[in-house]
């Protein structure tokens, strides 16, 4: 069974090392080491991650199985969203589950456990973004009802690459 959780301020640590961990786990072997090195030395510091945790506009839940952290999801609310700044939008930043626990159903869980938040707060819909050459994620969301509306730029160190925006409407 797995428990879905708020990261504590006191986890920080463990929230900037797993994250670090998944972040490598799924791209490092598809992008250049010195544009993943780069990032990662803006993205996963300790006061990077201090300052979005203490940010109350934005949330982190532990997803875990057995007591061992297998995923994690980071959501964003009113302006710290990277695209639309929509008061009545959330925006699923970031939602990993370690890849030997992938078949489990726990990113499922993590993103249902993101659209009921979205549905308690009667938000019209739930956003995020999607690097355009991870079909495995795009395919997911999509069997989820998450629909193409449009792309963003993303900067992985000075590698220039782009993630496709995708939303579902939320009803009350």
């Amino acid at each position: 069974m797995v428990t879905i959780r708020k990261v504590e301020i006191a986890e920080a640590d463990t929230l900037l090392a797993y994250s670090k961990k998944t972040f490598y786990e799924f791209f490092a072997h598809l992008n250049d080491p010195v544009h993943m090195e780069a990032y990662a030395s803006v993205a996963f510091t300790p006061q990077c991650i201090m300052d979005q945790l203490t940010n109350l506009d934005s949330e982190f839940y532990f997803a875990l199985y057995e007591g061992d952290i297998v995923g994690y999801l980071k959501l964003n609310f009113k302006d710290t969203q990277n695209e639309y700044k929509d008061k009545n939008a959330l925006e699923i930043e970031r939602i990993y589950v370690s890849g030997e626990h992938h078949g489990k159903r726990i990113g499922k869980q993590l993103l249902d456990f993101a659209l009921d938040i979205a549905r308690d707060k009667q938000f019209d819909y739930v956003w995020l973004g999607v690097w355009e050459h991870n079909y495995k994620a795009m395919g997911f969301y999509e069997r989820n009802g998450f629909e193409l509306c449009g792309s963003h730029e993303f900067l992985l160190g000075e590698d220039r690459q782009t993630d496709l925006l995708m939303k579902k409407v939320c009803y009350s």
